[in-house]
């Protein structure tokens, strides 16, 4: 038989091999994913490493045992399928700041247990297990199978995470997120590792100081993974839009699952975990569903004339029995009307911003509903009335500070006798007007926590607007 050409070899083609001959299923989820062989650098600690779409083999992964590769590989792609990178940029967005060292010794506990029941591969002697790790950090004795059932990797890193002085949302979060390029830095950890770029190059990992200090836990975890290299190169593909994210973890789930029940017994997966990947729906999602079911025309009951099936029957259900009264329906009800109100006594991204603007627009657009625009604080500051598909949303300036008083602004938009208001806000504030009308707080993300005085809150997250 040909040997096939070297377009499809690669450092890793033995172990996957290996990894299909045991489990064909869960091991044939390596062959969805891409492998690159990275040219030789000194700086470079871990032989293998993932960004969530490739696996990137070093020249030390040559020198490594085949029962050894076979454990790297499989390691490395249910890191992919589980989508750890994806799900630490995720993370850092929402909370601000994420020690990735910590992050990636969470997620290769959860990984290295999953596959610890395999006897055809061999985990390297310093892998951390979930068991190992909930024992020395929080003082828990869970059996393997009862621990993967409970935990996820971001209920982990939150219960591990005890820096003082972390960041936990607001400005920081921002500073931080424009600082590392959108959540691709190291997160200060003081360990080496490596990584990749798409374009295959090997990034060395700086030594350095955390910039938090470490509490009990999470220093007995750092010093845990401290043999360990980061495998894990979190924002190599920023810039996808949400329903693309959502997609990419719908199939991954999906693929999962079903390699999962191929295999049974030998499948990667131990059992099936809690950390499997849940897919979240995307907010410009959400807001279109829920604007469209207050903003789509209805026709009105109109008691002065019978239905059509009233008057085609004449009324009549037989020769000697009359039909009760049926009513008919008015015209179309007259165009609909969203009112957006925005805080401007908090403070929003201009990408999330922009991205805002062009769904509230594209909304009125569609369904030719008239906006008004009211823009204050504690008082009503701009009220404009735009056409369908019209905004000047992206030129509002928010001078932050609090303050906010939701009072006159929901009163203001009763006058307008509005289908739907949207309020952008982190809400912060007061609200002593309860309207009839339906209201949506779209709130950032930094705010998620924030409890709505009544209405539906919608978080607005920012990840996928990076470029």
């Amino acid at each position: 038989m040909p040997e096939a050409p070297d377009l499809y070899r690669h450092r890793g083609t033995r172990a996957i091999q290996r990894l299909v001959e045991f489990a064909p299923s869960t091991g044939g989820l390596a062959l969805w994913i891409r492998h690159v062989d990275l040219a030789e650098h000194g700086s470079a600690s871990a032989p293998l490493a993932t960004d969530g779409h490739s696996l990137y083999y070093t020249a030390e992964f040559d020198k490594l045992a085949l029962v050894e590769q076979t454990a790297w590989v499989a390691h490395e792609v249910l890191h992919v399928a589980l989508r750890h990178p994806q799900r630490l940029r995720d993370l850092r967005q929402l909370l601000g700041d994420v020690d990735v060292q910590l992050f990636n010794v969470c997620a290769d506990a959860i990984v290295n247990s999953t596959l610890s029941h395999l006897t055809w591969l061999t985990l390297p002697p310093s892998a951390v297990r979930l068991d190992q790790l909930l024992a020395q950090a929080l003082d828990e004795r869970q059996s393997v199978e009862t621990a993967l059932l409970r935990w996820d990797v971001e209920q982990l890193y939150r219960a591990i995470d005890d820096r003082r002085g972390a960041a936990r949302g607001g400005q920081q979060k921002v500073q931080h997120a424009r600082a590392d390029g959108g959540g691709g830095g190291d997160g200060g950890s003081g360990r080496r590792g490596a990584g990749a770029d798409a374009s295959g190059d090997v990034i060395g990992r700086q030594n350095g100081q955390s910039p938090h200090e470490d509490g009990p836990r999470a220093a007995r975890v750092r010093i845990l993974g401290n043999n360990t290299p980061l495998d894990l190169v979190p924002g190599r593909h920023r810039g996808s839009s949400p329903e693309r994210e959502t997609e990419e973890t719908h199939t991954w789930s999906e693929r999962l699952l079903r390699a999962h029940a191929g295999d049974g017994a030998h499948s990667l997966l131990r059992t099936l975990i809690a950390d499997v990947p849940r897919m979240r729906t995307p907010w410009e999602q959400v807001l279109r569903v829920r604007l469209a079911h207050s903003l789509t025309p209805k026709r009105g009951i109109s008691w002065s004339r019978p239905s059509r099936s009233y008057i085609a029957n004449q009324g009549r259900a037989g020769p000697n029995r009359r039909l009760p009264w049926t009513p008919g329906f008015s015209a179309l009800n007259p165009a609909p009307h969203l009112i957006v109100i925005v805080d401007v006594s908090g403070s929003i991204e201009n990408a999330l911003l922009d991205t805002f603007a062009r769904e509230i627009e594209a909304i009125s657009r569609r369904l030719e509903a008239r906006l008004v625009l009211i823009v204050g604080d504690d008082q009503v500051r701009r009220v404009s009335q735009f056409a369908p598909g019209r905004s000047d949303l992206r030129d509002i300036e928010f001078v932050g500070g609090g303050g906010t008083d939701f009072t006159p602004l929901l009163e203001e938009a009763d006058r307008h006798k509005p289908d739907v208001v949207v309020v952008l806000t982190d809400l912060d504030g007061p609200a002593h007007f309860r309207p009839r009308w339906p209201v949506i707080w779209a709130v950032p993300e930094a705010h998620a926590a924030a409890v709505q005085p009544f209405g539906r809150k919608l978080v607005l997250s920012c990840y996928n607007n990076q470029g």
